[in-house]
């Protein structure tokens, strides 16, 4: 990994050319460019966005992107695009984690989605996959892309290697990568099975929360986001483009590799972010603060202040507060949950059933809050100092109602028993108030 190059700077103006020369000066389109290449920009937001978000880049590429056959669909076993048709309940839910595959699969192809919310036509809302895969894509010469939304990948097991239009991006498990929404990738998989999550933003594209009374510094620093630099394949022969589109999956067949671009400029690229770097800021008196604390990346929407996605970790980090329950609380929140854990053990589920690669599901107003075990552990603990260690558990929050897919519903791995988990909490009720 040490050999790759990046940038880094959250949401920085990158300019990078893999031959020199290669990017114009002074001018965006020149009528003739250097080394023969075509000026192609690629927008990320309206075009009368206002400066700060408006998301756009100039390729400089061996071929135009319109130099394809028409697009044919794709039929695909478990992915899916909201809004779904199955009925949501206020259950709350938990899935063991997926097996790697035994038959060769790719990324793609190993997609399989758990739920969503909002609509992918109305630029609203989420889906939330997973991935299990033994094969890169490389080896099929199939790229991807998706005009329905960005998407930031979390893996859990396996090394990602993300070849992209704007260069190469690697991520272990502790590490995520964001490819924003329309920019082609192929996923490659160095360590052979992998598996790992998904979450596919429809709304807004990712950015750094707004630090408030904290201040200028805490919670991730923009210095810490790596951008690739240019790396161009120039590749002829036959390969596979699929696309994701209005929900569904399409595939097209091209005479290059679509990984072609010499140069690039501009504010609209994919990005890596190590979870190690995160500043987690904790209470040093008493309770247990909200779980936004620990936002990593927002993806905002109205009213300010709600989140179409917030991504949330859940990071080593000292316990210190005094006469309070330390563990989560129990809660009921308006937001929409679905969690997954990476590696460790969760401090609200200790006694076990959330396991590396597993996820679960708390809708909007779904109580939900540590098993009885932990309960039980946390109300009579000394409270002495002490380090959360070994662990990083995450969060997709949304505004949305999450609604699990048929699939999900259907899978051996759901856990029809999750409930019983708090089934053997005591009553303590003693209004003599010895208790």
């Amino acid at each position: 990994m040490s050999d790759i190059q990046y940038n880094s700077g959250f949401g920085n103006e990158f300019t990078t050319e893999a031959l020199p020369g290669a990017l114009p000066e002074g001018r965006n389109a020149p009528q003739k460019v250097k080394y023969g290449l075509y000026a192609e920009q690629l927008t990320g937001s309206p075009f009368t966005a206002p400066r700060a978000g408006n998301k756009r880049s100039w390729l400089y590429r061996i071929m135009p992107s319109i130099r394809q056959e028409p697009f044919k669909p794709y039929k695909h076993k478990a992915l899916r695009s909201t809004p779904f048709n199955e009925n949501t309940t206020p259950n709350q839910m938990r899935w063991d984690p997926v097996d790697i595959p035994k038959t060769e699969t790719d990324f793609i192809d190993g997609l399989i989605t758990m739920a969503g919310g909002g609509d992918a036509h109305s630029w609203t809302g989420l889906g939330v996959h997973l991935y299990a895969a033994n094969q890169s894509m490389s080896l099929g010469k199939r790229y991807f892309y998706n005009a329905d939304g960005e998407m930031l990948f979390v893996p859990q097991q396996g090394i990602l290697h993300i070849r992209s239009e704007m260069g190469i991006l690697e991520a272990s498990p502790g590490e995520i990568i964001v490819i924003p929404r329309g920019v082609k990738f192929a996923v490659d998989l160095p360590d052979g099975g992998s598996r790992g999550y998904v979450c596919e933003n429809y709304g807004a594209p990712f950015m750094l929360p707004d630090l408030g009374p904290i201040g200028a510094n805490g919670l991730a620093n923009p210095r810490d986001f790596l951008y690739p630099v240019a790396a161009y394949e120039d590749r002829e022969g036959e390969h596979e483009l699929i696309a994701k589109f209005g929900g569904s999956l399409w595939t097209t067949a091209l005479a290059h590799s679509p990984l072609d671009v010499v140069a690039w400029h501009g504010n609209y690229a994919p990005y890596k972010y190590n979870l190690a770097h995160f500043n987690t800021i904790n209470t040093v008196s008493f309770d247990h603060p909200d779980p936004s604390i620990f936002t990593v990346l927002t993806s905002p929407s109205y009213p300010p202040g709600t989140a179409n996605i917030d991504f949330v970790i859940f990071p080593p980090r000292w316990m210190v507060a005094e006469d309070t329950f330390r563990p989560p609380y129990f809660h009921r929140n308006i937001m929409s949950e679905f969690m997954g854990l990476i590696y460790g053990v969760y401090d609200g589920k200790e006694t076990g059933g959330f396991a590396p690669g597993g996820c679960s599901l708390h809708n909007c107003m779904s109580a939900h809050g540590p098993d009885a075990g932990v309960f039980e552990k946390a109300s009579t603990a000394e409270l002495k100092p002490h380090y959360i260690d070994g662990t990083m558990a995450f969060m997709f929050e949304s505004r949305y109602i999450m609604n699990p897919t048929k699939y999900a519903l259907d899978s051996k791995t759901l856990q029809k028993d999750y409930y019983k988990c708090w089934e053997t909490m005591p009553r303590q009720f003693d209004d003599s108030g010895k208790a």
